[in-house]
């Protein structure tokens, strides 16, 4: 593809995947992606990683080792299924509390019904809220994670820095996003897989095809790894570090707040 990644200075708040949009305009358009394949959002993650996305979350929960402490607090932003939150509860032994926050109330409500079913709600609350406005005290969280949603936050920048103002002294971002493919071999198969066959799984799934064409496109114009870590640097990270996974396809981000 010819379009261009956005840099850490920002962009994403007027892209709307390949299409410019006015500043304001785009967290509409994304509710509405969002609203059209709530119920179908997690086996279409299946599609687009090809089953990946779970082992990268797992990795993920794996590398944010959550404490096995009823008084552990993690906040999951752009979460409202509860993927990574269920994972989060069950690694700390069911005793931390994940706080899991949404802009899309399509979204949480299949999150809400997974946790009853999973008989997790005890340990689940689920909110919904702007993640550039976070309705949260300061220092109120031991961690932050966001999967897969921080692309779609128009002004990314904003969401990092309060990140940092609710995580506690000492409290940890993890931010796990889809990223620059490193070897190009890789890179143009994906690049195929992204642009010619999602939209057309996503129809034939979910009978939304244009919701997958936007997703594809905005992990395209999504910064680099070095632009990201950069912007989380910016916001008042220190320790700032990513790990590719499966040739940087997707990448872990870390911060810390210290």
């Amino acid at each position: 593809m010819t379009e261009a990644r956005t840099r850490a200075d920002g962009g994403m708040e007027t892209s709307y995947g390949f299409r410019q949009v006015a500043d304001g305009e785009k967290q509409d358009l994304v509710n509405d992606v969002f609203h059209k394949v709530a119920k179908r959002y997690d086996v279409m993650n299946d599609v687009m990683s090809a089953g990946m996305h779970r082992v990268w979350k797992d990795a993920m929960v794996s590398a944010l080792n959550p404490r096995k402490d009823a008084g552990y607090r993690t906040l999951d932003v752009a979460g409202g299924t509860g993927d990574v939150a269920f994972r989060i509860v069950e690694a700390s032994g069911r005793l931390a509390h994940v706080t899991v926050l949404d802009i899309n109330g399509s979204m949480l409500g299949v999150g809400s019904e997974r946790a009853v079913k999973q008989h997790l709600s005890d340990n689940l609350t689920f909110v919904e809220a702007n993640a550039e406005s976070l309705p949260f005290d300061d220092n109120s969280f031991d961690a932050y994670t966001v999967a897969f949603g921080i692309r779609n936050v128009p002004h990314i920048d904003v969401a990092l820095k309060e990140a940092y103002r609710v995580l506690k002294r000492g409290g940890r971002l993890l931010v796990l996003e889809f990223s620059e493919v490193e070897m190009p071999l890789l890179e143009r198969f994906y690049e195929q897989w992204s642009f010619k066959a999602i939209p057309r799984f996503g129809k034939m799934i979910t009978g939304e095809a244009e919701p997958y064409q936007y997703l594809v496109e905005s992990i395209r114009k999504f910064p680099n790894q070095e632009n990201f870590a950069a912007m989380i640097r910016t916001a008042g990270f220190s320790r700032v570090s990513f790990t590719n996974y499966t040739g940087g396809i997707a990448a872990l981000h870390s911060g810390w707040k210290l």
